[in-house]
């Protein structure tokens, strides 16, 4: 029940960067206003180059294109509205957009979540059952493997938003992160919110802990099968196709997880905050940088698109 004599609020403001002078807060809106635009355009040349290039019209590649397109919009619904709070450290958001922020925040971010789970699955499929990969992974399975995403994206972001914003919110109306956030809005419920936090962590464990333990069975046997390969190139150009998949789901579940399975008894807000500008703003420019100057199809995908590489029969 909530507190008696208390207001509802029907508005909050975000705490963000205010403790800092302007003078920071100003060097942290360039850095971040550049690496904003850093991963916008790394991800539009991405999805271009796999587009236009049909050495790339594969499974894998389909996968990177649709995981480029769900990091543009989950930055697009947190990062604008971060660096205008930088500009302006008091700026408010009523209670709707704070809902719609956190929908489209959880959406994309399970999204991304079970597409890298779709990518460690391809890859599996590629290596441990080459002669059937065509037939495994075919465009239909692609679809329904991206609209699979997508869609428990869009429910347990339903789940969450609806547990949220079913609580009461009185007197306190100050949010202690950066963008609307589930942990952070539940500290300003004003009523019993044990329940909420379970529902939370349940997401948190079937969008984290579930794909974790997918992607980790698949490199078992990835692993497996790799060493089993005689000749020394095929062991390595097979581990090639394999690391940059890798690198980026280590650090997405890696930040991810530091934030959401954490017990509550350990949780620092300012911390978490921390942490969040690590995966709001660094890990979705990883995605691009890594699949671009790590791996050589994409490579020379750019290379042939500016003309400097003839294109292969």
């Amino acid at each position: 029940m909530p507190k008696p004599n208390s207001s509802f609020v029907t508005e909050f403001a975000f705490e963000g960067f205010s403790s800092f002078g302007w003078r920071h807060r100003l060097v942290f809106f360039v850095v971040f206003l550049t690496l904003y635009l850093l991963t916008l355009l790394g991800n539009v040349i991405i999805v271009t180059i796999i587009r236009l290039d049909r050495h790339l019209h594969t499974p894998m590649y389909f996968f990177l294109s649709m995981l480029s397109i769900s990091e543009t919009c989950y930055t697009v619904a947190i990062i604008p509205c971060m660096l205008s709070g930088l500009l302006n450290p008091h700026q408010t958001i009523d209670i709707q957009g704070c809902a719609t922020q956190l929908f489209f925040y959880l959406t994309f971010g399970i999204n991304n979540c079970f597409l890298l789970t779709a990518m460690g699955y391809d890859r599996y499929v590629a290596i441990c059952n080459p002669l059937r990969y065509s037939v495994i992974m075919g465009k239909r399975a692609c679809a329904q493997l991206s609209s699979g995403s997508l869609g428990i994206g869009l429910g347990m972001a339903i789940v969450q938003v609806t547990s949220v914003f079913g609580l009461p919110f009185c007197d306190g109306f100050v949010i202690s992160h950066f963008f609307c956030d589930v942990r952070p809005l539940l500290k300003l419920a004003c009523a019993d919110t044990t329940l909420n936090e379970m529902v939370n962590l349940a997401v948190s464990v079937c969008v984290l802990v579930l794909p974790m333990g997918l992607v980790f069975v698949s490199y078992i046997l990835i692993i497996s099968t790799i060493l089993k390969i005689a000749s020394a190139e095929g062991r390595k150009k097979a581990f090639a196709t394999c690391a940059s998949h890798l690198t980026v789901v280590i650090v997405h579940y890696g930040c991810a997880s530091v934030v959401y399975l954490k017990p509550k008894s350990q949780s620092s807000l300012g911390q978490d905050r921390l942490i969040s500008v690590t995966y709001t703003v660094i890990t979705p420019l990883l995605n691009p940088v890594v699949y671009s100057l790590r791996n050589k199809e994409v490579k020379d995908a750019l290379r042939r698109a500016v003309g400097r590489k003839p294109l292969s029969p």
